[in-house]
Order: C-alpha cells, then sequence, then structure tokens
C-alpha cells in the first residue's frame, strides 16, 4: 500500500476522515461513542490538538482539527490506536478496526474552513440517519449551539470569530449560516473515493507546492505529485537552462536527438508521473507512442551517459529551489 502524503507545519488545518475495515461498523453501542469522544477531548489536552468539528457515524468519523505543534501523524496515531484498544477490548475481538491509514487533506482556513464545518455537521442528514442536525448526538453541532463549560474543549471560539466579530452575534450567524444554500458544493470534493491533497485556494496550493515540494516527493508517495511544478515551468527551467526558445521544445526532425525536449518530457514524466496522453498535450504530441519512445530513449540514454545524468540532477535541483522560493 502506498503511503499517503502527509504536509505538516505549525497550526495546520486538515480534514480527516477514517473508515472500519470493509466499512464494518466502528461504533456498536453508545459506550463507543463516548469512548471515542472522551478520546478526543483527551488528545486535545495531551498532545495540544484543536478540535474545530467531528462527527461520528456508525462506520466511520470525520474530523476538522488545527495542529499547533505539527503534530498530525502523532495525533492520529494516538486516537486511532489507542481506540482501536479500548473497541477491542469492551467487545471481546481483536485486530485492526480501521481499514488502514487514515485519509487527511490539508485545509486552507480563509477559503474552505467554514464550508467544512457545514459539511461535517450536516453529513449525519446527507447520510439518512437522522432528519434534523441538532437530533444527532454524535457530532460536534450540540457544542456550537451550547453554552455549557463541558463543551470548552471544542475549539469553536475561532470558527465563531469567523462568522462574526461580535460575540453576540456568534450564535445567530452560525444558525444562519448552516441554513444558507452552498455555493460551491464541497461534498463534490470530499466524497470522491480520492482526495486531493490539499484543498484551498489557488494562491494557497501554490504556496505549499513552493515549500514542501522538495521535502516531500517520494516515489512511494504517489500524492507527493500534487507538489510537483507544473509543465509550464518546467519547460521554463530548461528553455532558460538550454538558452532556446520554447517553440523548440516543440519540433521534431527524424534522426535528430533534441536534448532539450527530451528532458523536458521525461522531467514532466518523473517529476509529475502525468499519463503519456497529458504529456502527448503539453508537447503537441499526437502519438503516445511518441511519448513513450522518448522517454524510453531517455531511459538509455540516461543510463549510459554519466554527463546527461549530471544536466537531468541539475534541472531538477533548479526546479526544487523553484519550489522553494516563495
Amino acid at each position: 500500500m502506498s503511503r499517503p502524503l502527509r504536509i505538516k507545519y505549525p497550526n495546520a488545518w486538515y480534514h480527516i476522515l477514517n473508515r472500519g475495515r470493509r466499512k464494518e461498523p466502528i461504533f456498536i453501542d453508545k459506550k463507543d461513542y463516548y469512548r471515542f469522544i472522551d478520546l478526543l477531548k483527551d488528545t486535545s489536552e495531551q498532545w495540544n490538538l484543536r478540535i474545530a468539528a467531528y462527527c461520528l457515524m456508525p462506520n466511520h468519523y470525520h474530523l476538522l482539527v488545527q495542529t499547533p505543534d505539527a503534530n498530525i501523524s502523532r495525533c492520529m496515531r494516538h486516537i486511532d490506536g489507542v481506540y482501536t484498544q479500548r473497541f477491542n477490548r469492551h467487545h471481546k475481538c481483536d485486530g485492526s478496526l480501521f481499514r488502514g491509514r487514515y485519509k487527511s487533506i490539508l485545509v486552507d482556513a480563509d477559503s474552505y474552513l467554514l464550508q467544512l464545518v457545514r459539511y461535517i455537521h450536516y453529513n449525519p442528514l446527507a447520510a439518512g440517519v437522522t432528519d434534523r442536525i441538532d437530533r444527532y448526538p454524535w457530532s460536534s453541532h450540540r457544542g456550537y449551539l451550547s453554552k455549557a463549560e463541558k463543551w470548552n474543549w471544542l475549539y469553536k471560539d475561532f470558527v465563531f470569530s469567523m462568522l462574526s466579530k461580535n460575540k453576540g452575534d456568534r450564535l445567530k450567524n452560525y444558525r444562519q449560516f448552516l441554513s444558507m444554500e452552498e455555493e460551491n458544493d464541497i461534498s463534490k470534493v470530499l466524497d470522491k473515493k480520492k482526495w486531493p491533497a490539499i484543498l484551498g485556494s489557488a494562491d494557497f496550493i501554490i504556496k505549499v507546492k513552493e515549500k514542501f515540494f522538495s521535502e516531500k516527493i517520494n516515489d512511494e508517495v504517489p500524492q507527493s505529485r500534487e507538489l510537483a511544478p507544473d509543465p509550464f515551468q518546467i519547460q521554463k527551467i530548461v528553455c532558460e537552462y538550454y538558452r532556446i526558445d520554447k517553440g523548440e521544445l516543440f519540433s521534431s526532425r527524424r534522426g535528430i536527438f533534441n536534448e532539450p525536449r527530451n528532458i523536458a518530457i521525461y522531467l514532466t514524466r518523473r517529476l509529475r508521473g502525468d499519463s503519456l496522453k497529458q504529456i502527448g498535450v503539453h508537447f503537441k504530441l499526437k502519438k503516445y507512442s511518441s511519448v513513450s519512445s522518448i522517454i524510453e530513449r531517455m531511459n538509455e540514454a540516461i543510463a549510459k551517459d554519466q554527463k546527461l545524468r549530471n544536466r537531468i540532477e541539475k534541472l531538477i535541483t533548479v526546479l526544487r529551489k523553484s519550489q522553494e522560493q516563495t
């Protein structure tokens, strides 16, 4: 199983999801739900995890969290591991409870935090397990409606502050926000089997790519390709390195090895993992076989030519530095 991409930095926001293996229940009785909520409270205190929203469904859970200490992996290992132990002990069973590693999306709070709070709190209604979200006992929605001290562990003030600077208006604005019709249906993204690594504005995504590309690029983490430079950036860097016009990347003459073009195609495949069809579009090649042949020839040439390998590694270094610049 390939490893998921984990981008970590102080105060990062994440939407987290995990399911029971083979879609089996992870909450069987009320005690299970209470145990998990108690575990969330303990984790928020022990590991400084800010939990802004949650929803526990029979066979999965949703969390919206912030990590001041950049420790999302440690927090989730604690939550999933300890809950599995308690579940197995309570129900006298053993083995894995969850289907595997949790899914996560790095979230641009300015653009999507409020939408995610609404999505998480409406999850029981969308799934048909309740007819009103304020009747569902296993989400943080009730915590947003309550002023009781028992909900002080929930990191809701930050969400409220995004709705109103006036504390007296926050609950009213929260209710109004939930009742508003969603303009950008975030469920279209979250209901897909494969989640994107990052959810945010174009500027936010660019900044994350620039900062984390060289650190996170890894063949064992397919999602890390999402941090790779776009094809146009690869073409630009290659043209600057060889001091050529971009048009030369699209020219092809039989029997002549067009090194800049071939290297740009090779790097697009290596760094991004783009399909032959996608690469063909980027380089104006009509046949997938042409792209495949170029990549194969490049692999053979790289294996034999140390100087060519050095040029390619130098270009990769330049591309990584271009991604790091903020």
